[in-house]
């Protein structure tokens, strides 16, 4: 799982309200896959990055550092958007979990794939 990914994912559960994002990641396995570095593309999805979430995902893992924020002309700091490419895209979480910050659920995240199904009961219709 990219840590883009986790940026992206929040938890719909019956009774858990908006609380249920950022997914606090717990990784046991990490390793990093290189993509080719596309700069149009970050360009577009930094400003979307929900910075705390990325922060607190990426700040356990060691792996790089990570701006705190949002850069004014991010667009054409080639080195910024390099560190955003390898934080977003190449950092890949193999084995881990995630955890509801509100009701203290388990999903694990297995071979890269976080396994988040719920039951019928948990669903918000």
């Amino acid at each position: 799982m990219k840590l883009l990914t986790h940026n992206l994912l929040s938890l719909h559960v019956r009774g858990v309200g908006p609380r249920g994002f950022p997914l606090r990641l717990q990784a046991t396995e990490v390793c990093i896959n290189p993509v080719e570095f596309n700069p149009d593309i970050l360009m577009h999805m930094i400003p979307k990055v929900e910075w705390v979430a990325l922060l607190e995902a990426a700040d356990p893992l060691n792996l790089v550092e990570v701006t705190k924020g949002l850069i004014e002309g991010h667009e054409h700091d080639e080195n910024l958007l390099r560190q955003m490419h390898h934080v977003l895209l190449e950092v890949d979480v193999l084995e881990g979990t995630l955890q509801c910050p509100e009701s203290g659920r388990l999903f694990p995240i297995s071979h890269g794939i976080p396994n988040m199904l719920l039951s019928d009961e948990e669903t918000e219709t």
